[in-house]
């Protein structure tokens, strides 16, 4: 991350906090759900019955770090082998194409996920720990969905 990406970043947190939330579920379960900007999807999952049928539920914010903490949980519960991409994209850093694209794409020599176009698609994980998300992971994209009845209905998992 540049400089002043950091600068803004540091910025935002002051102006804007947002509290990394995740919900913990079932550490027997396959199934991951990523509900990117949307607090309120996150939180309905939270308070509903889903949350016993899946591993975890989380946002992803960012680009960069956010899929960095993706990387990381999935390669250290290899059960979790579904991850449903859904709610709202996050403006302006699109945090949800960047994760499609390192699925599909991986990173190059600077680590950066190829193809990605959000600002600063950096990552600071190893490219085994990127193979194997690669590898074992399937991404459902029902990225813009925010309704928990057609997120169950479309994704074929439940």
């Amino acid at each position: 991350m540049n400089a002043i990406g950091e600068a803004i970043g540091e910025l935002c947190k002051v102006i804007l906090p947002i509290n990394e939330e995740f919900y913990l579920g079932n550490p027997d379960s396959k199934i991951a759900i990523c509900t990117l900007s949307s607090i309120d999807l996150l939180k309905n999952i939270r308070n509903s019955e889903i949350l016993s049928k899946i591993s975890i539920a989380g946002r992803l914010l960012s680009e960069n770090k956010g899929i960095d903490s993706i990387i990381k949980y999935v390669n250290k519960h290899p059960k979790v082998n579904t991850m449903i991409v859904c709610g709202k994209e996050v403006w302006g850093h699109k945090s949800g194409h960047s994760l499609f694209q390192l699925h599909k794409n991986g990173i190059d020599q600077n680590n950066r996920i190829i193809n990605s176009t959000s600002p600063d698609p950096f990552l600071t994980v190893s490219k085994s720990e990127i193979k194997y998300f690669q590898d074992n992971v399937k991404l459902v994209d029902l990225i813009n969905v925010i309704e928990i009845e057609l997120i169950l209905k479309n994704s074929r998992i439940f």
